[in-house]
């Protein structure tokens, strides 16, 4: 090639039918100063930028150069000699890197980062697949660099700046042969992430700079978290000035002004602990707001178990900030509220309030895929509030505490547990071969909690005899005496059993039901609630966090005591109760059968051994630490997903199998179930109409997030025979209901299950 060629990243034909060209070389640069200022947050800068200056080295080559010429059709010429299927691109830079940095860990960490920026973060060793960093990079027979391509572009003049570039000063986090690093051997996978995301990040905006500028122009443009303050401070004083004088208001006044002191105190790990109806929601956002303003955080995410607790959540958020600064980012988004926007944002999460789900935040931790990476350098320097923290999933607890750890050690994280019941998250946690150690103690934001859970107490719980099991009959004759009672029960199966016993009029709610017809019923629920209707309510432990009903009367079958008192959370939830000098009631019973095994029967063993032989129990506490204590001594693995064995084991020679462990790492485990998308025609959303243009048009992004609301996922097994027994259909990869007796409005999937009926509501 002549001194003269063009060497070109991007190729765009505009609307006029003229083409442009991103210059590779501008693009290396232009990449390489995004990635540095945002690696500068976690002053490793100069990994980033020579990551970012190499990323792309593997488009000087000839051969990519008449590919993208070919492709785009820039060139009519290339296809003379152009060549067949996509080049890599990739590896020429990850071996100038082991090339350069010989005997350093530079040189294999830079690997990752490079060779993985467009097909995620890759394995070491071979994966199940086969794919692997250590056979790409080196001869397996010699052992020696594969320096084809290097040597190739070695050749052409114009990189030969890059090739200059000196090793980064800074040191990598916990790979070197020191104590700091020994300390730290649980954070390079980590530290890894975050220089990979600053480099996807940053090509990604430069490349969207170049092909959709009109996208680029759309992006950052929020409200700092200063004006954010100023309008949430507004917002309290007029809801506080309009608020009755009650204890609760008190209270949650109390709440909130220690929120605002506490956020002065230096950053880490902090706990918010208020009972039910303390106003939690809105004063960890004043502790957070304060907070990130007094030590330059930039930005809040907020985390939360179920997509319920978030949709009332960010309505709350909204109607504080504004529409256009709060980003709500899950799979189950309602459609009609994401916009054009808001999709970009959640692709980095560049908003200054974001709420998530776990899902949404540990997964991406955790993940390989770009896309997935993208956003965790914008998790640097933020104050991550966790919502409903007892929710934390006990099988992956060592990979999330350690991340955690990681985030707030190296990160300039602050991180807030914030719960009625909060976990024992500290020292060491298990009991065995399970045993490992937890987090740092973390500081209790309310100096006294135990003071405002006997301010705010709301209910009493009673237990039935814990020794002995309640026929549903006998839960029925119970509840048909309260004007309005809820019940809520451990699975799908008892709810249905106990539902088919109750009087017509009462109200079934499960999983078995879309997300659409939930939201439905639920609103139903509110309305006769405060009518005063006469209303019954069955119900699987959906209705336990975030859903925010108010029943005079609750039952609860045994379980997790953590998970009673989230139901005694629907009850008596405002406290109008209270104002006629009675509790609300919560009646805690055993019902026909045990949890199925697994987590679930663990809660419920630790309850009864904690509350055997007891009339009563109080919602304290000191009660919720016994209770997770005693809890994750039976839990026998919390490393599911092997993360010492994947992560950890392989730091000494910085051999980390990513791919691996984030294919592991699935706090949904969607290998276990599959989705339907059922018919259900609602108030406002029929899904039948919605079928007819998947069939018709294919699977478009906009229509795909609107089928989201009539999901129904079953176990594997179920799925299977419901495939071969032709009850549903395929229509372009997605599995949908066919046969019209499979999904029936107030019960859910499968009314006549049949043969299918233990399999289906085991959980």
């Amino acid at each position: 090639m002549s001194s003269e060629f063009k060497y070109i990243a991007h190729v765009l034909k505009d609307k006029n039918g003229n083409w442009k060209t991103h210059d590779l070389e501008q693009h290396l640069y232009n990449t390489a100063a995004r990635a540095k200022e945002f690696a500068r947050a976690f002053k490793n800068d100069d990994w980033a930028e020579t990551a970012a200056l190499w990323h792309d080295l593997g488009k000087f080559l000839p051969g990519w150069q008449k590919y993208i010429r070919k492709e785009t059709g820039y060139d009519e010429n290339a296809h003379i000699e152009g060549a067949n299927g996509r080049p890599n691109h990739s590896t020429s830079g990850a071996v100038l890197a082991l090339e350069k940095f010989k005997g350093t860990p530079a040189g294999r960490l830079l690997t990752y980062i490079i060779a993985g920026h467009h097909a995620g973060l890759p394995d070491w060793f071979p994966d199940e697949a086969g794919g692997d960093l250590q056979n790409r990079l080196f001869d397996t027979i010699s052992g020696n660099i594969k320096m084809d391509e290097f040597d190739e572009i070695k050749k052409i003049d114009q990189t030969s700046s890059y090739l200059s570039a000196s090793v980064p000063k800074t040191p990598p986090l916990g790979c070197t042969n020191s104590s700091e690093a020994e300390e730290n051997r649980e954070y390079p996978h980590l530290w890894i992430r975050m220089l990979f995301s600053c480099l996807v990040d940053a090509d990604f905006l430069d490349t969207e700079s170049f092909m959709t500028p009109e996208n680029a122009k759309k992006r950052g443009i929020y409200p700092r978290l200063k004006e954010l303050l100023s309008r949430f401070d507004k917002y309290m004083e007029q809801k506080e000035k309009n608020a009755d004088t009650t204890a609760m208001n008190k209270a949650r006044a109390e709440i909130l002004k220690i929120c605002r002191v506490k956020a002065l105190s230096t950053p880490g790990f902090f706990s918010l602990t208020v009972p039910t109806g303390g106003g939690k929601t809105l004063s960890s956002m004043a502790f957070a707001l304060n907070h990130a303003l007094k030590y330059g955080k930039q930005r809040i995410i907020m985390a939360i178990p179920y997509t319920s607790i978030i949709e009332q959540t960010v309505a709350v958020y909204r109607e504080v900030f504004g529409e256009n600064a709060v980003l709500e980012h899950h799979s189950n988004i309602d459609p009609e509220k994401e916009d054009h926007k808001s999709r970009l944002a959640s692709e980095n999460w560049d908003a200054p309030i974001v709420v998530t789900t776990n899902v949404q935040l540990f997964e991406s931790l955790f993940a390989s895929r770009t896309s997935a990476c993208r956003k965790l350098h914008n998790i640097v320097n933020s104050v991550i509030i966790l919502d409903e923290a007892q929710m934390l999933p006990p099988d992956y607890l060592k990979p999330v505490l350690s991340v955690l750890k990681g985030l707030v050690k190296h990160f300039g994280v602050t991180v807030i547990f914030c719960t009625a019941t909060q976990p024992a998250l500290n020292a060491k946690i298990g009991s065995g071969l399970a045993v490992f150690e937890g987090l740092p103690p973390a500081t209790e934001i309310i100096n006294n909690p135990e003071k405002y859970f006997a301010e705010l107490k709301r209910v009493e719980v009673n237990l039935q005899n814990t020794s002995a099991h309640s026929e549903w009959q006998a839960i029925t004759d119970d509840l048909i005496n309260y004007k309005q009672a809820l019940c809520v029960v451990n699975t799908r199966k008892d709810c249905r059993d106990l539902y088919k016993l109750m009087p017509e009029g009462t109200i079934h709610l499960s999983a078995n039901m879309c997300g659409e017809e939930r939201s439905e019923i639920i609103s139903v629920i509110k309305k006769k609630l405060d009518n005063g209707d006469y209303l019954h309510v069955i119900s699987t432990q959906l209705v336990e966090a975030g859903v925010d009903i108010d029943f005079p009367v609750v039952y609860r079958a045994l379980c997790g005591i953590d998970s009673i008192a989230q139901a005694a959370g629907r009850c008596n939830r405002e406290g109008r109760i209270n104002k006629t000098g009675k509790l609300g009631k919560v009646v805690v019973f055993i019902p026909p059968r045990s949890a199925p095994p697994g987590l679930l029967r663990k809660g419920e063993d630790t309850a009864r051994s904690i509350l055997h032989g007891q009339a009563a129990l109080e919602l304290t506490p000191e009660i919720y630490n016994l209770y997770f204590k005693k809890f994750y001594e039976s839990v026998n693995d919390f490393d599911k997903a092997k993360f010492t064995e994947h992560l950890v084991k392989g730091v000494d020679d910085c051999a980390f199998q990513f791919r691996t462990f984030a294919r592991n790492f699935k706090l949904i485990d969607d290998t276990a179930q599959r989705g339907i998308i059922i018919w259900y025609k609602g108030k406002n959303r029929n899904s039948l109409e919605l079928i007819e243009l998947l069939r018709r048009n294919g699977p478009e992004p906009w229509l795909l997030r609107k089928l989201q609301r009539f999901i129904v996922n079953v176990p594997l097994p179920v799925f299977n025979k419901l495939a071969q027994g032709d009850y549903i259909e395929d229509i372009h990869g997605y599995s949908v209901q066919k046969a019209s007796g499979l999904y029936k409005s107030g019960v859910g999937l499968l009314p006549d299950s049949g043969e299918w009926d233990n399999e289906m509501y085991i959980s």
